[in-house]
Parts: structure tokens; sequence; C-alpha cells
């Protein structure tokens, strides 16, 4: 165990472990990206005051031992405990039960069918029985679905295509607003094979020889824009990057923070990383995720033909250890997510846990239309406990080189289980950064913490790409 010390006092838990190099003959690929259009259209007094709120919120109150969190949702990380706690739960249960009801309702009575003929006319029997098929056959109960219901669905599958659209295209739009002469930066319509469109894009350096490529996965509520800046430090270190906007986020297609399955993602991320080294043949590809978009990684890279494709991954504040408040939780979770699974839970989200020491930051991500900032969504927040729970099971599987850093103050995901991580893979060449008094978004500390991090990133990159 090894302890630094920043410029600005904060400890740093550095573990690595490394075998002697191996050469495993390996292809690879990827890329992210990052937008902010928060500060640089507001007043200098708007401005002030939304830093302002955000430094209130922050300041710890009279007596209490810790910071009051923000009243904000917190966005790439939404708070899983609060999901199932009782008061949410009991108001789950009062709308399962009346949903129950209301799938009642269309068999409370039964009621003969009298075919017409197309005169208006009343059929004969001998019509009837040819009609039937038969002359004695009996005629079932009716279901009465109301004309309103088949309205509701459509009307509900409208409004998710239009805010789609209206997604994409302002994701498109930050890429063509891009006007930094240094990189190349495009975006493409990536199709799953589940027929799903999503929104991707690339960020390659104008002259700086290509030496790898990495891909880049967002976490939970945010997008791939919003790390647009880091992007561009990779690309001046040689590496071509492309970041994948999962289903439900950015300008990808669904019902924005809605994931029916992270098991979808897990075989996108494989899909869109096989186009990608299709693309740029002979060049090593690394992964970046953070947060949940960690632990997609964490699953994709489980299974050995992704392995055999990727020469390591960089992980922050991976969602590996992620608990419902109580074990019974863990038997109404996949219950409710089946019966209601786009439904919010207000109480997930009603406090936002404050997720970077920069107001700035807060304010930029915050006040980002891309960025979801409404309450947890029931099957969204089941299926980031089923993905830690099946990394829980498997961490000695992990055999791919990967650096994984968390910082010591994260209260969205456990850095006690990135230590278990560290410890439990059977990777040969792994190395963990427990970072104090660090939150959970990383990459939006405040300087210098934030330019220490990407260069830590950076270094470890070079280090594996020049073996």
């Amino acid at each position: 165990m090894i302890s630094l010390r920043t410029t600005t006092f904060a400890t740093i838990s550095i573990r690595t472990h490394r075998a002697e190099p191996q050469s495993h003959g390996k292809v690879s690929c990827c890329k992210p990206n990052r937008t902010n259009p928060s500060l640089e259209t507001r007043s200098p007094d708007q401005k002030s005051l939304a830093i302002a709120r955000i430094l209130m919120v922050m300041e710890p109150k009279q007596g209490a031992s810790s910071p009051s969190t923000l009243m904000l949702t917190s966005g790439a990380s939404g708070r899983i405990n609060a999901l199932f706690s009782l008061r949410a739960m009991t108001s789950l249960l009062m709308l399962i039960r009346a949903f129950v009801l209301m799938l009642l309702m269309p068999f409370r009575g039964r009621k003969r069918v009298v075919l017409v003929s197309g005169n208006g006319a009343e059929k004969s029997k001998d019509e009837r029985s040819e009609s039937n098929g038969a002359s004695n056959r009996k005629v079932g109960p009716v279901v009465r679905v109301p004309a309103t219901a088949l309205q509701w669905r459509r009307t509900a599958a409208s409004s998710v295509e239009q805010e789609v659209a209206a997604r994409r295209a302002m994701a498109k739009k930050r890429v063509a607003q891009d006007d930094d002469e240094t990189v190349v930066r495009e975006f493409s319509i990536f199709t799953t094979p589940r027929g799903d469109a999503l929104f991707t894009q690339s960020w390659r350096p104008v002259n700086v020889k290509i030496r790898g490529l990495v891909i880049l996965l967002h976490g939970l509520n945010e997008h791939s824009g919003r790390y647009s800046d880091f992007a561009k430090k990779l690309n001046a270190n040689g590496f071509n990057v492309y970041g994948m906007d999962w289903i439900g986020h950015g300008g990808s297609d669904g019902l924005h923070a809605y994931v029916n399955s992270l098991d979808d993602a897990v075989c996108d991320l494989k899909s869109f990383i096989g186009r990608v080294l299709a693309e740029n043949p002979g060049l090593p590809c690394f992964c970046f995720g953070h947060s949940t978009g960690a632990a997609i990684i964490l699953k994709a890279a489980l299974d050995p033909k992704f392995e055999a494709c990727i020469s390591g991954v960089v992980l922050t504040s991976p969602a590996v250890g992620v608990q419902p408040s109580h074990p019974i939780y863990t038997i109404l979770a996949p219950i409710v997510s089946l019966l209601l699974p786009r439904y919010q839970v207000g109480a997930a989200n009603k406090k936002g846990l404050v997720v970077s020491r920069d107001p700035e930051a807060l304010v930029a991500k915050y006040s980002d239309p891309l960025v979801y900032t409404g309450s947890i969504r029931v099957r969204t927040g089941y299926e980031i406990l089923r993905i830690a729970s099946y990394l829980q099971q498997n961490l000695r599987k992990l055999r791919v080189p990967f650096l994984v850093l968390h910082g010591t103050a994260d209260r969205v995901t456990d850095p006690d289980a990135s230590a278990k991580l560290y410890e439990e893979a059977s990777a040969t060449d792994k190395t963990i950064r427990l970072l104090e008094g660090h939150l959970h978004d990383l990459l939006f500390e405040p300087e210098p913490e934030r330019e220490a991090i990407m260069k830590e990133i950076i270094e470890w990159l070079n280090c594996r790409v020049e073996r």
C-alpha cells in the first residue's frame, strides 16, 4: 500500500498488481463524449445565483455531522436504497392492488354475442352455425377493453417517439456545433440486433498518430456527450474515442432513463465494439465506463469472446456494490418491476446526492436537458440491483486488465465493493485507487483533482499500448 497526497491534501490509496507482460494477440477499438450547455448561456447574475444555491445546500448545517444533500436528483447515479423504502413500497402495493382490480373489471359480466349481417339484421340460426363452425358452439365471456385504453397506448407511444426525436436532434446539434479544429467529432446512428437506434459519436485527432482505441460508456441518466473534454485529452495522446448512448439515454431510442434490461445494454456494447474494431483493424482497444456504465462493461468482460477483443478496462465508481435497504425488497423488487415497470418512485430521488464537489459542474449537469433528473423508474432500479448482484457472484471470473478508481466519500456506489473487485478478480494486471474524500463523478471533481485523475487514466492506457 502506498500513500500519496495531492495538492489539496487528499490522501490517495493505491494498490497495484501486475504479472509479467504476456502477449495476448488482441485487437481493439473505442470512443467517448461530453457536452455542457450550462453557464455560458446564462447572464452573470443568473450564473452567480445558481452557484450560490448549490453552495448553500452543500454547506453543513449547524449541529449536523455531515453536509446536507442537494435538493436535486443525482442524475447519473439514482439512489437505489430509497427506491425500496417502506414508504415507497407501501404506495407501490396500493398501486398494485388498484392495477389488479382494473384488470378484473373487464370480466365482471357475461354477454352473448349476436352476429349482425351487413344490413344490420340479425343472422339466422344456420348463418350463425356456419359462422361459428357448429350450431351448438357456446359463446364465452366477452372481454371489454375501453377504447380509451387503446388510445392511451397510442398517445404514450407517440409521446415517447417525440421525446426521442427532440433528444436526438439536440445531441446532433451539439456535435455539429463543436468547433475544435484539433479534433474531428462526428455522430452516427447504430442499429442494434433488436432494431433499436442508438446515438453514437466519435472523436478523432487531426494531427496525431493513432495508437489505440477507447470505447466510452456513460453512467445512469447521463449521456456520452458529457465526456467530450476527456475524449479530447485522449485524442491528444493518440486514441480514437467512441461513445455510445445506451438505450433510453441521450439521443438513443427509448423512454428517457427507462431500462427494460441491462442485458440489452451489454449486448449492444458487444455489437458496437465489433463495428468499431472492423473500422480500425490492428489497434488495441480499451473500454472506459462510469458507474452503471462500468457495470455493463464488467458483465461484458466476463464473456471470453469480448475479453479477447479488448486490452483493458478503466472503471470509475463502478456500480458493483448496490444493495436494497431491507432483504425483503429483493423478493418484492422483481414483482413490482413486472407489474409497474415504468412507475417513478418519488421517494428515490426526493433529495439527490451530491455527486461532485465542483458547484459549476453540478449546475452544468442538472441544467443539461439530456441528463435525466426525474425520479428513478422501478424497472431501472431493479435492473441495477440485478446486475450488481450478478457481478458480486462472478468477480473471480474477471481476467481482463483493469484500473478502478473510486472516491471514499461516494454515497452512490460502494467503494468497498470496488476493493472487493480488486481482491477477488483473477486478473494478473489490476490496479485500484481509492481517492480520499472524492465523490461519485470523479471526472467532474474540481481542479486540480480532475486533471490528476484524467492524467492517471491516460498514463495507465499509455503503459499498455507501449508494451
